[in-house]
C-alpha cells in the first residue's frame, strides 16, 4: 500500500517558501547561519514551524544542520556543482527529447521564457528561468524521471544563484534558452537535446572551471 505524504501545516509551508525564496535569490548566502529565534521573529511565528521548515530544507539539500554550527545555508563549491549538474546532464536532455518526440505542449516553457525576458529584477528572472527548465522536462511522459529532476532542482538553483552573483550571464543564457525552445518547437528532438546539454554544461564550466563533468558525450565533448 502506498503511503500518502503528510501535508505540511500552513505556517510551516509559509516559512519554508519564504526561506527557500531568499536562498534561491541570493538574499541568504551560502554559509550564512539560520537562527530559529531570529527567523521566528521575522516571520511572526513560533520556533516550531521554523524548525520544521529547516528540517525540510535540509532534506532537499539547501541547508546543512550541524550539532556544533547549527543550521547554515549550504556552501557551493566545484564538487557540489559537478554532482548536481552531472545529474542534470544525464537526465534533462533525455527528458526534453522524449517530450518533443511525444508532441507534448511546450506552451508553459514559452510563457516562462517570456516572463524571464520581461523580468525587472534578478529574483523574478531566476524563478522564471527555473520554470522554463521544468516546463521542458516535466511533459516527458515519465513521472519518475520528472520527479528525479525535481529532486535536484533546488540545488541547481542554488548553484546558479552563486554563479550569477559572481558573474551575471543572463543575456547569454536567454539566447540559449530561445534556441533550445526553437528546436523543440520545430520537432527536432535530438537537436533540442544537444542544445540543452551544451547549455547546462557550458554554464557550470564557466561558473566552476574546476568542476569537470563526468557526463560527456560519446565524442568526449560536452
Amino acid at each position: 500500500m502506498t503511503s500518502v505524504p503528510t501535508p505540511i501545516p500552513s505556517r510551516t509551508q509559509f516559512v519554508l517558501d519564504a526561506i527557500k525564496h531568499r536562498i534561491l535569490t541570493g538574499q541568504l548566502t551560502p554559509g550564512q547561519a539560520l537562527v530559529e529565534t531570529d527567523l521566528a521573529a521575522q516571520f511572526g511565528v513560533s520556533k516550531t514551524p521554523v524548525r520544521e521548515a529547516l528540517k525540510t530544507l535540509a532534506g532537499t539539500g539547501l541547508v546543512v544542520m550541524s550539532q556544533y554550527k547549527g543550521v547554515t545555508v549550504r556552501m557551493v563549491d566545484a564538487d557540489m556543482a559537478r554532482e548536481v549538474y552531472d545529474v542534470r546532464l544525464l537526465l534533462e536532455p533525455e527528458a526534453l527529447k522524449r517530450a518533443v518526440k511525444r508532441g507534448a505542449s511546450l506552451a508553459e516553457a514559452q510563457d516562462a521564457l517570456t516572463r524571464a525576458d520581461q523580468a525587472t529584477d534578478t529574483a523574478e528572472r531566476s524563478l522564471a528561468n527555473r520554470e522554463f527548465h521544468r516546463a521542458l522536462y516535466l511533459p516527458c511522459g515519465n513521472p519518475l524521471l520528472g520527479r528525479m529532476l525535481d529532486e535536484v532542482r533546488d540545488q541547481a538553483a542554488l548553484v546558479s544563484a552563486v554563479a550569477w552573483a559572481a558573474s551575471p550571464s543572463w543575456e547569454r543564457e536567454a539566447g540559449e534558452h530561445r534556441e533550445i525552445l526553437r528546436l523543440a518547437l520545430d520537432g527536432d528532438a535530438d537537436g533540442a537535446g544537444r542544445a540543452l546539454h551544451a547549455h547546462i554544461a557550458s554554464f557550470v564550466q564557466r561558473a566552476f572551471p574546476d568542476a569537470e563533468s563526468e557526463a560527456q558525450g560519446e565524442d568526449g565533448q560536452v
